[in-house]
């Protein structure tokens, strides 16, 4: 166990938690109108044609065909992103591959699923998908509308990633029930408000996923888009009643989805309570496991070994079909 103990911030990202009160944080009780507003949400977003454009990819890769591409969401907004499909053989799978707050600069040509069609979208705001006024900076792409819940720039990211499930659809119709979702950090906490609604989406990897149990989210300190929130809040305390409607660990309670959850028990980006809560809410899925991590968002000695570790456990994950 390497749990860091040197850090440079005035806080403590373990929060003070032992893993046996990580493992015993629930998740809060959904809203009034929860389900209804997000099976509103993704019904509109069936009704998109997303009509996917390939372009060819910028570099060449020993084992991946690379391609660049573009769709259209809700709102008739432009994603961006990569396509990668397997050299020499056959995709037996989709994946779509979610990013952290940082956006994404490149597809991960490391994945560790070589024998599937990997789609990288980059969310509405964010890196190959810019939309003004959205910003493509964390600090302000998660403030984004953040006082209309209808038009809240998370709620339009969880409508890219269904969508994104269309497009991989379009190209690939012979991979319909094999699609699975992957994501890190915000697509973490993105993948868990979206999976419970898109049956579509067979199985789902999230690693230290982000935006659950806002009540908390809301009060620990945080290097990450937490923080914006929790200043925003300080002269707008009425968005706590909002963001309950965003709360991936609420979201969470309703997967039915094979689910694979990377906790960390270090973050200072995202709260360890929070990302425990996602994990532990996940009492209705057919088969889940918590891998857990020594920290996320942060090096520490024994990185290499657990996420190799990890990297195994999301092939084993993804190659079930």
């Amino acid at each position: 166990m390497s749990i860091p103990t040197v850090h440079p911030y005035p806080f403590d990202p373990t929060y003070g938690y032992s893993l046996e009160a990580l493992l015993a944080l629930m998740p809060p009780e959904a809203p009034e109108g929860f389900d209804a507003f997000w099976a509103r949400r993704y019904e509109r977003a069936l009704k998109v044609k997303p009509q996917p454009e390939l372009l060819p990819g910028a570099s060449d890769h020993d084992d991946w065909h690379v391609r660049e591409i573009r769709f259209t969401s809700t709102d008739r907004v432009r994603i961006g992103g990569w396509l990668l499909t397997p050299k020499g053989r056959e995709a037996r799978r989709g994946i779509v591959v979610g990013h952290g707050y940082g956006g994404r600069d490149a597809p991960d040509y490391d994945y560790p699923v070589k024998d599937a069609a990997l789609l990288f979208p980059c969310f509405r705001g964010m890196s190959k998908s810019p939309h003004p006024p959205i910003s493509g900076n964390a600090v302000w792409h998660v403030l984004h509308h953040i006082d209309k819940p209808e038009r809240y720039v998370i709620g339009g990211c969880v409508e890219d990633l269904w969508i994104a499930v269309s497009a991989l659809s379009t190209l690939f119709p012979k991979l319909a029930g094999r699609i699975g979702y992957s994501g890190i950090s915000f697509g973490g906490g993105i993948g868990a408000l979206a999976m419970p609604y898109d049956r579509r989406i067979d199985r789902g990897f999230l690693e230290v996923p982000t935006f659950g149990n806002r009540p908390l989210w809301l009060t620990l300190p945080s290097t990450g888009s937490a923080a914006s929130v929790q200043a925003y809040r300080r002269t707008h305390p009425e968005v706590d009643e909002m963001l309950r409607l965003f709360d991936s660990a609420t979201a969470a309670t309703r997967i039915t989805q094979p689910m694979l959850v990377a906790a960390a028990r270090f973050d200072p980006a995202v709260a360890p309570p929070c990302q425990f809560s996602v994990a532990n809410a996940l009492a209705k899925s057919k088969f889940n496991e918590t891998f857990i991590l020594d920290a996320g968002h942060f090096d520490y000695p024994d990185a290499a070994v657990q996420h190799n570790l990890l990297s195994e456990k999301v092939r084993q994950f993804f190659g079930v079909t």
